[in-house]
């Protein structure tokens, strides 16, 4: 899928679908990011017009206009290049997301599980980023918003930024599966250990940019492995900007003719994965 076809895919109110009907946020996003970074900027300001529209009033956005509560795509939105974005728009972004966490580390939680006599375990030390307001924490919202908050601490240097990106990493880390890699979110479930999964593999990659440990190392070495596997479009993207934020990505490495992109978020990725290739990149600064 081209540029062009990306233009040709906007729906008139300026968003974009995930495939064909209304347009949804993070689609959005990512469209605009392949197009600011191929230089479109026509169409990717009417995308930025749509997101301005479907705000909501406590800084966050939701997956679509017609979702009364503000998601983890908020961070998507928070990634965009601050030239670009209204800088209001950008701050309750940013608000938004420092103010959240996994409900498992809130002290209402701990509270409980203290007075039932139960263990805090080891992989809840750290507070992460949930797919929605009051529930749990998750590799994939989690390593987003810690791109997104990285973006703005190197923007605006704050020390409440680089704690909770701390946090967030000590999260990421603490959640590997054991012989490297991330699933979802849980190391064991049901008292097995659980698999990695290569897209969330490469996106926990990505937010670990610059923590250079045994235990990423191996991670990195699982990353390698999938990406000659796997034949997903969006794991590819992922690992692909993941082994590239460490500087593993293999040698003349194409991606299998046999894998097709297409959906817009799709589609978007791998063009910002070309940028990042030229040493260009809209996910870290």
């Amino acid at each position: 899928m081209s540029i062009g076809t990306l233009v040709a895919k906007q729906n008139s109110d300026g968003g974009w679908p995930y495939a064909r009907g209304g347009s949804w946020t993070e689609p959005t996003v990512y469209a605009i990011m392949a197009l600011l970074d191929g230089g479109e900027t026509a169409s990717a300001r009417r995308g930025l017009q749509w997101l301005q529209r479907v705000r909501r009033s406590d800084g966050g956005f939701a997956p679509r206009p017609d979702v009364d509560q503000s998601t983890w795509v908020t961070a998507l939105v928070a990634l965009l290049p601050p030239a670009e974005i209204d800088p209001r728009m950008r701050q309750d972004a940013i608000a938004w997301l420092m103010g959240g966490s996994g409900q498992e580390s809130t002290a209402l939680y701990r509270l409980r599980c203290w007075l039932l006599g139960i263990d805090t375990p080891r992989e809840q030390e750290f507070a992460g980023w949930p797919w929605l307001p009051g529930t749990s924490a998750w590799v994939g919202p989690t390593s987003l918003t810690i791109l997104a908050l990285e973006k703005e601490d190197s923007r605006r240097p704050s020390e409440r930024l680089k704690k909770r990106i701390a946090e967030g990493r000590g999260f990421l880390l603490r959640r590997m599966c054991q012989g490297g890699g991330w699933n979802h979110g849980a190391p064991r479930a049901l008292g097995y250990q659980s698999r990695p999964y290569p897209e969330s593999t490469g996106m926990a990659l990505a937010a670990l940019r610059g923590t250079n440990t045994p235990d990423v190392q191996t991670a990195l070495s699982v990353a390698v492995r999938f990406l000659q596997e796997c034949r997903s479009a969006d794991a590819l993207n992922w690992l692909r900007l993941g082994l590239y934020a460490h500087n593993r990505m293999p040698a003349g490495f194409c991606v299998p003719a046999d894998v097709s992109y297409r959906t817009v978020p799709e589609a978007s990725l791998d063009a910002l994965v070309a940028g990042v290739e030229t040493g260009r990149s809209m996910f870290w600064a």
